[in-house]
């Protein structure tokens, strides 16, 4: 007998095993062979709405607070920051409870009323992880992007996998403003900041990523796809070697529609899927980005469902991405963010957060998390 199993999800072995537990099979002898995954699956992939046009507010687990005073929240945190000990559950409370606009409402009135910045006083006051899921939370969006590319290239090395993340998921208008943030703050360009930090045809792509010139467009051309199909088809499978080039080309600039498509296309021509063809074909941080890309054309909340399942496995946490997702999407889409861990992994993204986090850290992520699935 042969047991298929999705590889991506070693829970779902386990769901199997005690499935057939008690059956004349010896559930640890049963053959595995890999099924299908996640992003295999191209079933109405075309007609499925894309969080790149996903709106604020939609499907976020922070919602705006309808009787919301400033003023009056400002002071909560005053009383909670100043004096002995700070009251960490009072800070939890407020900011995991109100929008990014309304924050930043609280720490203009915060700084009116105490002529110190909320920012400096979170970090004066508190440390850690903690201390850095609050200043996430009370930096506006664009500003905190900008601050997690500028950690990810300081120093000797460049954190590659922060970049890739951030720039395969957010759309033009979220990267444009990046970039400006960047420009007030540094003087620079990004773009010219990226090609000292990263070369070849990683470099090529990433900055192609960085201009935030993706077509934006929302009609699909089918015959474009299936020649899109074709070439990258021709520039991979097809030949001996890889014409990086072509892959770059059409998978940084297309719009997200048009790519999807393609990637139906493709799938009809080589039998196999996109995914499949760059990870047999490629290798290192170029494949990092490209298989990013095109998982976020599929499914950008099932792509960060995966890294923050990533940010958790094993014997230690990646905080710093774990807090990333969390406050970043927040306010976007991180109610389908844990919709797709569930169906992922057979368990809740807040129990794992439970499991993984404790101390205050834990109790905010878990309050931004939203709720048990």
């Amino acid at each position: 007998m042969t047991l298929q199993v999705d590889f991506q999800c070693p829970q779902r072995l386990k769901v199997w095993r005690k499935r057939f537990s008690g059956s004349e099979h010896n559930p640890e002898e049963l053959p595995v062979v890999i099924m299908t995954s996640l992003w295999d699956d191209l079933d109405s992939l075309v007609n499925t709405p894309s969080s790149f046009s996903a709106k604020t507010g939609e499907r976020g687990t922070i919602k705006p607070k309808a009787d919301f005073d400033a003023g009056d929240d400002a002071e909560a945190l005053r009383k909670a920051i100043e004096g002995l000990g700070t009251k960490e559950k009072v800070l939890i409370d407020i900011l995991t409870h109100r929008s990014s606009a309304q924050r930043q409402l609280i720490c203009e009135a915060y700084q009116e009323a105490t002529g110190r910045t909320l920012l400096e006083d979170l970090e004066g006051d508190t440390n850690g992880d903690f201390e850095e899921v609050l200043v996430a939370l009370v930096t506006p969006p664009a500003v905190y992007d900008c601050h997690e590319v500028m950690r990810a290239m300081k120093g000797a090395g460049t954190e590659d996998s922060v970049l890739i993340e951030i720039f395969a998921s957010r759309s033009n208008e979220q990267i444009a403003a990046l970039c400006d943030v960047y420009l007030q703050e540094t003087e620079k360009k990004l773009t010219l900041d990226l090609k000292d930090e990263v070369s070849g045809d990683f470099s090529t792509a990433l900055l192609l990523l960085a201009e935030g010139k993706r077509d934006d467009g929302t009609t699909v051309d089918t015959e474009q796809a299936k020649e899109d199909a074709k070439t990258l088809y021709d520039a991979g499978e097809k030949k001996w070697g890889t014409d990086e080039s072509k892959f770059v080309d059409i998978l940084c600039q297309r719009s997200i529609p048009q790519l999807r498509q393609t990637l139906v296309e493709y799938k009809n021509i080589s039998g196999k899927t996109l995914q499949q063809s760059i990870e047999g074909e490629m290798s290192g941080e170029l494949e990092e980005l490209l298989v990013a890309i095109v998982k976020c054309v599929k499914s950008v909340p099932a792509y960060f469902a995966e890294r923050l399942y990533e940010s958790m496995k094993g014997g230690g946490t990646d905080e710093s991405t774990l807090n990333r997702i969390m406050v970043s999407r927040s306010e976007i889409d991180l109610l389908d963010i844990r919709a797709e861990f569930k169906k992922l992994y057979e368990y809740s993204l807040h129990s794992a957060i439970e499991s993984d986090l404790g101390g205050d850290h834990g109790d905010c992520v878990k309050a931004i998390c939203g709720g048990e699935d």
